[in-house]
């Protein structure tokens, strides 16, 4: 897959980020999705395998069909299998009438089974039957009947571990996973973490007229080198939190709120002992140390820290031949979206050190790919910007901002 492709579905389902085994990810699902495999999402909570499924089904052969997504461990274990499978009437107390199962109901379209690890044994082995021959029956029913429904499953846990401890069928575990797509949780996409942080906390602002945050450096590192176990849900609760109590009304005078790392580490949960490298939570005796003295502790690690990057760059300056500073560019203007312009995402060479965001250039990649299929979908369309705006998956309002910014199409309208 190209890049302009990629960036398109990225646009398409509002997913922000450049790391490789995202990429990865949203590859596999295109590739994959012209076939009726059997697919396993695999990854933490709130790494957004949600969006894999509705990639799938929507470059498959079933876009026409009906797409539904079941969260397993949302429904309780009584009723599960007349959810799945349907009830003839008077087949247990309540059921009042007969009701088709979601088998019934989306066939030949594509059902997505979220946290399948929580699904009920007895109701695995039913499962597996429908996987195996497309065979299901009624609770209360002994009539068989056929379905055509491209299954996509996702867990959070290790189901082969689940297999071991006799909570998950193996025989149901390797016939789900006949492709296996692994979305990779925050702390392995860093380079990523400060552009989530500035996509949502510009949608936020802008929602609610809000002041935009910007981070000082050693709020950056703070923020790239948390372990964010809540992935990126948790990183978008954490920022919309920031931006909400920190920033205040847009003014002529004020357009920005700076957010130092001392206001920032407000905002992370203090139960998580991995927001710096300091010692473990618990000290001999069994006794906490009081929140009080972990901020002194987390202050002076802060404190040190500045002083010691402040030295190495003193030595630098006295082992390197310096040179004449070339002219700082022009600042850049305002762009459509905003917080991928300066102070982009960190690379990896930035992870675990200060992020300069005043002198770092920005990534231009994204706004480059975005141009590049703008204008390949008004000449698709025939310069129609309904239907481009359609095929890029943004509103025709956004549509008609790039186009008079960038002068795309001075006759595009039709």
């Amino acid at each position: 897959m190209d890049t302009q492709e990629l960036q398109r579905i990225k646009n398409q389902y509002n997913i922000i980020g450049n790391d490789a085994a995202l990429n990865r990810a949203l590859e596999m699902a295109v590739a994959i999705a012209p076939t009726d495999l059997t697919v396993l999402v695999t990854g933490e909570s709130g790494v957004g395998k949600e969006n894999i499924p509705s990639i799938i089904h929507k470059h498959s052969s079933r876009k026409n069909g009906k797409f539904f997504a079941l969260n397993c461990g949302a429904i309780p274990e009584g009723t599960i299998d007349a959810e799945l499978f349907g009830h003839e009437k008077g087949s247990f107390t309540g059921a009042i009438e007969t009701r088709k199962g979601y088998f019934e109901e989306y066939d030949g379209g594509t059902l997505f089974l979220d946290e399948i690890g929580e699904l009920p044994l007895a109701s695995q082995a039913k499962l597996l039957r429908v996987l195996q021959s497309g065979e299901f029956v009624k609770v209360g029913s002994s009539k068989i009947q056929k379905t055509d429904v491209r299954v996509i499953a996702a867990t959070n846990v290790n189901l082969l571990h689940a297999v071991s401890q006799g909570k998950f069928r193996e025989d149901l575990y390797y016939r789900l996973n006949a492709v296996q797509i692994s979305m990779p949780s925050l702390r392995e996409r860093k380079e990523d973490i400060y552009l989530l942080f500035r996509k949502f906390s510009s949608d936020f602002s802008e929602k609610w007229g809000l002041c935009k945050v910007t981070l000082t450096n050693d709020a950056i590192d703070l923020l790239i080198n948390y372990r964010w176990p809540g992935n990126i849900r948790q990183l978008k609760n954490v920022t919309e939190a920031v931006t909400a109590l920190e920033s205040e009304r847009i003014t002529p005078a004020s357009q920005r709120c700076m957010v130092d790392a001392l206001t920032l580490m407000k905002y992370m949960p203090k139960e998580d002992p991995v927001v710096l490298p300091v010692a473990a939570s618990e000290v001999r005796g069994g006794e906490s140390i009081p929140d009080q003295d972990k901020q002194r502790i987390i202050k002076a690690i802060f404190d040190l820290k500045q002083e010691i990057d402040a030295l190495k760059a003193r030595l630098d300056a006295s082992t390197v031949p310096v040179h004449a500073a070339p002219a700082l560019k022009p600042a850049m203007p305002a762009e459509e979206a905003e917080w991928q312009g300066p102070g982009a995402p960190v690379t990896s060479e930035s992870i675990g050190r200060t992020v300069d965001v005043k002198t770092e250039a920005p990534d231009l990649s994204i706004r480059r790919s975005n141009l590049d299929i703008i204008v390949k979908a008004l000449e698709k369309h025939g310069g129609n910007r309904k239907l481009a705006a359609e095929e890029v998956g943004i509103s025709e309002r956004t549509l008609y901002r790039w186009i008079e910014k960038y002068n795309l199409d001075g006759k595009s309208e039709k």
